[in-house]
């Protein structure tokens, strides 16, 4: 059993490349990650929906201004035989005319093939970016990597994926054209027996048409699901370890910027949450009609003390209070305690040590109109 031939060298596989890559990565991406990513040009994007994209903007140009486009060849030609019946073929201002028009008839394509390749960005990651970090020059890019390509291409899920992808667009295409052609070439043939030129002419202009909208939408149709998985597969590489995500953690816990940021808008969360909050309340202070403020006391929860749960001023105030009172929850007026919870406090704080005294009194108040009832 030990005798076994040796394998030669360019038949060996690196199983590892069949290995997840990411093991070990079950958390998903932070915020702070991902926003890093795209300063570096990182983002969920298909590449497929790009060109998808342009091609379909650039046909129906194509379409719309075909008449137009036309006309400029055709004064091209006119242009240019009429100056070589007069001049020599080299006259410089034959080639100044031939760029002039060569520029009409293919800026506005280029202009709304880039206007449509920005487009496609936007729309895909919902945002401008704009970053000189994938354009820098790097030793990688310039030398190639051959083991890493054969990696990519033939040995991995992706690589399988945009193979599928190209034997898709290449056989829908193809059938698509062939049942094209079919229905219209016995018209075509018949058209030009019959020495209708201009209406062939027009027919193969329908057809060239026809052709480029259906390659453009099967483009469009196996771009959309591409889109999908180039976004799944770009998370699944941003997920993070939890010791990545402790660490991250430790990081931004030091920083105050940071740390006053999260607290805003877990506030904005919770004050968003207003009128469930007050339902669930155990107790709503006023001013009577400017301040009140939303208290519950959670020991099963760990909490210490009573915490502000809503807070609010003027109209919200007023809702505040008819809310609680809908929902039998206390009303207690007690002007300083209002105002001074309210100047004091932040949603999702305990009452500060102060206010223990009084809040413990407008608790005990507050059961015995329970008792009462």
């Amino acid at each position: 059993m030990n005798d076994m031939l040796p394998v030669p060298p360019y038949l060996y596989i690196d199983l590892q490349w069949f290995a997840a890559e990411d093991e070990g990565r079950t958390e998903e991406p932070s915020e702070y990650k991902l926003e890093k990513a795209r300063k570096e040009g990182r983002v969920a994007k298909s590449a497929e929906l790009n060109s998808a994209f342009v091609m379909l903007l650039c046909v129906v140009l194509l379409i719309v201004f075909a008449p137009s486009m036309l006309k400029e060849c055709a004064a091209i030609f006119r242009y240019y035989f009429s100056r070589c019946a007069s001049s020599s073929v080299n006259d410089p201002a034959i080639a100044r005319a031939f760029y002039y028009f060569f520029l009409r008839l293919v800026l506005p394509i280029g202009i709304i093939g880039i206007v449509g390749g920005v487009a496609g960005n936007i729309i895909q990651n919902r945002r401008f970016i704009f970053t000189t970090k994938t354009i820098e020059p790097k030793f990688q890019k310039i030398v190639p990597n051959f083991v890493q390509y054969f990696r990519n291409t033939l040995f991995s899920l992706r690589g399988l994926f945009n193979v599928a992808k190209s034997l898709g667009k290449v056989t829908v295409i193809s059938i698509l054209a062939f049942m094209l052609l079919r229905r219209d070439v016995p018209i075509l043939m018949l058209e030009i027996q019959n020495g209708s030129i201009g209406m062939a002419i027009g027919r193969i202009g329908v057809m060239s048409a026809e052709i480029l909208i259906m390659a453009a939408l099967v483009f469009l149709i196996i771009a959309i699901p591409d889109y999908f998985v180039q976004r799944r597969e770009f998370m699944e590489q941003m997920k993070m370890t939890k010791q990545e995500v402790k660490e991250e953690y430790k990081e931004f816990e030091g920083d105050p910027e940071v740390k006053n940021r999260l607290q805003q808008a877990e506030r904005a969360i919770l004050q968003q949450n207003m009128p469930q909050a007050v339902r669930e309340s155990d107790v709503v202070i006023t001013n009577p009609t400017h301040f009140a403020v939303a208290l519950k006391y959670d020991a099963a929860a760990g909490y210490e003390a009573p915490r502000v749960t809503a807070k609010g001023e003027d109209e919200v105030a007023f809702s505040m209070r008819r809310i609680a009172e809908e929902n039998d929850v206390p009303v207690v007026e007690n002007r300083p305690v209002a105002r001074g919870l309210y100047a004091n406090t932040n949603v999702g704080d305990i009452i500060p040590e102060e206010y223990f005294r009084i809040i413990a009194d407008i608790y005990a108040h507050v059961m015995n109109l329970h008792k009462r009832l």
